[in-house]
Formats: structure tokens, C-alpha cells, sequence
């Protein structure tokens, strides 16, 4: 049986994580008053700098 077209979603939507995170949620503070820049030296060594994909700064996942 064949189906139609219009079951298919027709509408994107973007939504920033600003707008999905309230302004008083808990993350927002520990964000604002933790430094997690040392995690990157951290995890620096575990890491080829010169082979394989590119990697997203752990940060990018942990926020």
C-alpha cells in the first residue's frame, strides 16, 4: 500500500538553547560560577593531534 506525501513533517523548527533553558535553572549557575576549562587540558593527552577525525572540545557535550 502506498502512502501519501502529506504524512511527511512539512515544518522545521529551531529553537536556541536559550530559549529551551529557563533563566533560573540550576545549569545556568553552575555554568555562570564553574570554570570547566580545565577539562580540556585534562583530557588534551588522550587525543592525536594528527590522526583521525577532529575532535569537539568536551566542553561542546558537557553544556
Amino acid at each position: 500500500m502506498l502512502r501519501s506525501n502529506r504524512e511527511k513533517q512539512q515544518v522545521y523548527e529551531f529553537d536556541s538553547m536559550e530559549d529551551l533553558v529557563p533563566q533560573d535553572h540550576l545549569l545556568r549557575k553552575v555554568d555562570k560560577h564553574i570554570d570547566f576549562s580545565f577539562i580540556d587540558e585534562q583530557v588534551r593527552p588522550l587525543y592525536c593531534a594528527d590522526n583521525g577525525r577532529l575532535r569537539l572540545t568536551l566542553l561542546f557535550y558537557l553544556r
